[in-house]
């Protein structure tokens, strides 16, 4: 899969400190002008549906199972690779000191229909649900929670550059 972007949080020197490598898998999918993102309250951002890909699964199971478990889509077929983004930032628990995320996106297509989402606990608590936005839309918004809010994570600059990639491929 193309590389996209690679990151590297300010506070961190990769070369240094104890790491782990964390595969997600995140969904790209349109219905007309819109594409189906998730958006959390607690950030007030939008981002691509997907999460963290399990030990047993492979990258496109787990992008199957995250998207369906996050927006309730159905019949998920995945047409084609888009890129990966990779990220290193600083890890929060004492077992390592860096945590190196791996996002491969991928395009896919679902029933126009969404079913009920199941969304983890915590993605519950900070009010996380899928929407569909027109992609100029989203990205605005982004931009405005990153110039604006104080209260934003660490996603949403990984999240806003996926979506301007994306608009700039197929819009």
């Amino acid at each position: 899969m193309r590389l996209l972007k690679t990151t590297i949080h300010p506070t961190i020197n990769i070369t240094q400190g104890r790491q782990f490598t964390r595969p997600t898998a995140r969904a790209i999918v349109f219905k007309q002008q819109y594409i189906l993102l998730m958006y959390t309250q607690r950030y007030d951002d939008f981002s691509l549906p997907g999460g963290g890909v399990d030990l047993h699964e492979s990258i496109e199971q787990g992008l199957i199972r995250e998207l369906n478990e996050e927006t309730g889509a159905q019949n998920i077929k995945i047409c084609s690779e888009f890129g990966l983004y990779e990220e290193y930032r600083p890890w929060y628990k004492d077992d390592f000191d860096i945590i190196h995320i791996k996002s491969y996106c991928y395009v896919c297509e679902i029933n126009e229909q969404l079913g009920q989402a199941q969304l983890e606990h915590y993605e519950q608590q900070n009010g996380m649900q899928a929407k569909w936005v027109n992609i100029f839309e989203a990205i605005a918004h982004n931009e405005r929670t990153l110039a604006n809010s104080d209260k934003q994570g660490l996603s949403i600059i990984r999240e806003t550059f996926l979506l301007k990639e994306i608009a700039k491929q197929f819009f």
